[in-house]
């Protein structure tokens, strides 16, 4: 299979999706002649030109409300923000309007369209362009959220997502977009709402998605090291989750430590844990232990920073914390 980067196998999704339905189209800043932000639509003005590889202002809402627009008309837009972070001056268009016209018109309208691009921390970029949105998107009926970690799952879940009748949020990460791995080639489509074992085990589940996956994997290397035998869960959706997947590997492992880029109070990680403790208890023996960000807005600073962010041996901390629970 070929080796590709995240934003190569985000691009060859967008390419055959627009190549397979003309109604697909691009929208967003940079995304046209400077080839996007994250060269992730490199070259598709060319091949498509400007009526489907549309340059916007820098007006996340005004070019978020014509996504919508276009698809309650029947197009079926793919509107890239530059980060997460502007979507904040979109949140009327995307969850007043996105996620809620289909149930206010009883159906006769739906709204097939994708927002994606960067979430979660990079490098250095501050409070205000380090922020995790997962959990504000997953707490609204009427939208599906994604994050990705993988090429093979970037391409799989984009292209589900553009077929999709429902407005998709779709996560990536900045610090992501050059990691290789391999990917099929001919078409795949992965089905929204799966759950992926990145590494099976017997000894501790652990829980993570988008940019914690390689931090959770490298815990998990650290762990064996102590003899403990972790299975790492991808989400990849966040909503729906795949509660089964979860709780199957809880029942078998009996302890779980969550290892995920976002902060602990009412996030996603709270919302599983919950999930959790509600299904599984008897199955627990030891408390859902999460390591997240701190309770603080990012620093600027590198070495504060890192002191905020998950890292392998905090996530390696929080697994040996549930496995001293063992009886």
């Amino acid at each position: 299979m070929p080796t590709l980067q995240i934003r190569e196998a985000l691009r060859e999704a967008i390419d055959e999706e627009m190549a397979r339905d003309e109604r697909v189209f691009v929208m967003g800043e940079e995304v046209g002649h400077y080839n996007g932000a994250y060269k992730v639509t490199q070259g598709l003005l060319d091949k498509y030109g400007e009526k489907r590889v549309v340059d916007t202002p820098i007006a996340e809402t005004g070019f978020a409300g014509v996504g919508v627009g276009a698809a309650m008309a029947g197009l079926r837009p793919i509107i890239e923000f530059m980060t997460f972070n502007f979507s904040a001056v979109a949140f009327d268009q995307i969850l007043n309007q996105a996620a809620k016209v289909r149930g206010l018109t009883a159906g006769q309208f739906t709204v097939p369209l994708v927002f994606r691009g960067p979430n979660g921390a990079a490098h250095m970029l501050g409070s205000t362009h380090s922020q995790a949105f997962e959990s504000f998107y997953c707490g609204f009926p009427g939208v599906k959220v994604i994050s990705v970690a993988t090429p093979y799952d970037a391409k799989g879940l984009l292209k589900s997502a553009i077929r999709d009748e429902n407005p998709v949020i779709f996560f990536e990460s900045e610090v992501m977009y050059s990691v290789k791995g391999e990917v099929p080639e001919g078409e795949y489509l992965i089905p929204i709402g799966v759950a992926d074992i990145k590494r099976p085990g017997n000894d501790v589940t652990v829980i993570t998605w988008g940019q914690g996956v390689p931090v959770a994997l490298k815990s998990a290397e650290l762990a064996a090291a102590d003899g403990i035998d972790c299975e790492v869960i991808d989400l990849r959706t966040l909503r729906p989750l795949d509660d089964e997947a979860v709780f199957q590997s809880v029942r078998k492992t009996n302890r779980v430590a969550m290892i995920y880029h976002g902060w602990p109070y009412g996030g996603t990680g709270a919302e599983v844990a919950d999930r959790i403790a509600r299904v599984c208890f008897d199955h627990l023996d030891a408390p859902v232990e999460r390591c997240c960000y701190e309770d603080v807005n990012m620093a600027y600073a590198e070495n504060l920073e890192n002191l905020v962010i998950p890292s392998p041996e905090r996530g390696l901390e929080a697994i040996r914390k549930v496995n001293y629970y063992r009886i």
